[in-house]
């Protein structure tokens, strides 16, 4: 690593601290932004305020951080394992499947854990039935696009039924979970989250090297003594446990595994040493950034953060393909 990349990943390092900071510092309360401070800094400090803070802001700040990183670095391993600059981590059918379990779980009105439980179960079954698909056809990437594509559409097309026959305030609740939103944040799956997401992360990493070799094409990979298909079997299966994982905790969260990889690429180079971990930095500083903007951009009511990283998402993705000069990266 250069003195470049140095400085890439201390700016990234100190702006993912001050959104950080500043996101528990905004919302739609009436708390003025020197008490914000106070009670960030002050965790023993009693009061509706420290509440606030510590019991709404922070959980909800640290769930944008873990589903920001988990989708960035998930959509990084995706456009080199398949080697297509538009995968993204819910190509192989992992939202289609979170969403059918969602959906379910709301007709049967269980509780928010519940459903989290569902939406998990839903991916899960996704995951596994692209795997099963793409193993009859030597897991190549054709079989597991196309797998995962039609998987998608099937799960759309049962939610869709269960919406055809849904009250309206199912519906209702099934629509917001798939916009993508983090203001529902349960403590108790957060703090299970980081043991599961930061060691797979770390495993993406460590097969890095190998990522780089595959992108040269599967041939060139064997030549070079890597197996392809126990390599994508690994990174196939861990980014899409990851995917499961942040949709079942924040619902749909658009754009950010497609975009942030496309820019950090610009930025860092296509060494996926050196991509993942500015992806997943970046992934989490454009997630808080876009909830911060959720909760203030039309105060006191607060914005889905899906919309919002759509909107910026589709804008940004747009002026990229038009100033590109090349549509394929690999």
């Amino acid at each position: 690593m250069d003195k470049k990349h140095i400085l890439i990943f201390i700016s990234l390092s100190g702006i993912l601290v001050i959104v950080f900071v500043l996101s528990n510092l905004v919302g739609s309360s009436q708390l003025t932004f020197s008490k914000s401070i106070y009670y960030l800094f002050h965790p023993n400090a009693s009061g509706m305020g420290r509440d606030i803070i510590w019991q709404i802001r922070f959980p909800r700040v640290m769930l944008g951080l873990l589903v920001g990183a988990g989708l960035a670095c998930c959509g990084v391993v995706f456009q080199g394992l398949l080697r297509n600059p538009l995968a993204e981590p819910y190509t192989l059918g992992v939202s289609g499947g979170a969403a059918l379990g969602v959906s379910i779980s709301v007709v049967f009105a269980v509780s928010t854990i519940s459903m989290a439980s569902f939406a998990f179960l839903g991916s899960t079954i996704s995951i596994f039935l692209v795997y099963a698909i793409a193993l009859r056809k030597r897991f190549s990437n054709t079989t597991l696009i196309l797998g995962g594509v039609i998987l998608n559409f099937l799960f759309s097309s049962l939610v869709f039924l269960i919406f055809s026959i849904s009250r309206a305030e199912d519906v209702h609740g099934i629509v917001l979970w798939l916009m993508g939103d983090l203001s529902s944040a349960q403590v108790s799956l957060i703090k299970f989250m980081p043991f599961f997401i930061f060691p797979a992360i770390c495993l993406l990493f460590i097969f890095s090297r190998d990522l780089n070799i595959l992108t040269l094409g599967e041939e060139k990979a064997r030549h070079l003594g890597v197996d392809s298909n126990k390599v994508k079997k690994v990174l196939f299966l861990t980014a899409s446990c990851i995917t499961g994982i942040c949709v079942c905790a924040s619902g749909v969260i658009g754009f950010i595994g497609l975009i942030v990889p496309h820019f950090m690429r610009k930025v860092v180079g296509v060494d996926h040493r050196l991509l993942l971990p500015a992806s997943c930095i970046a992934g989490a500083i454009f997630l808080i950034f876009c909830d911060i903007l959720a909760r203030v951009i039309i105060q006191p009511l607060e914005l889905p953060v899906g919309v919002i990283t759509g909107i910026f998402g589709g804008i940004f993705f747009l002026c990229f393909l038009l100033k590109s000069k090349h549509l394929e990266l690999f």
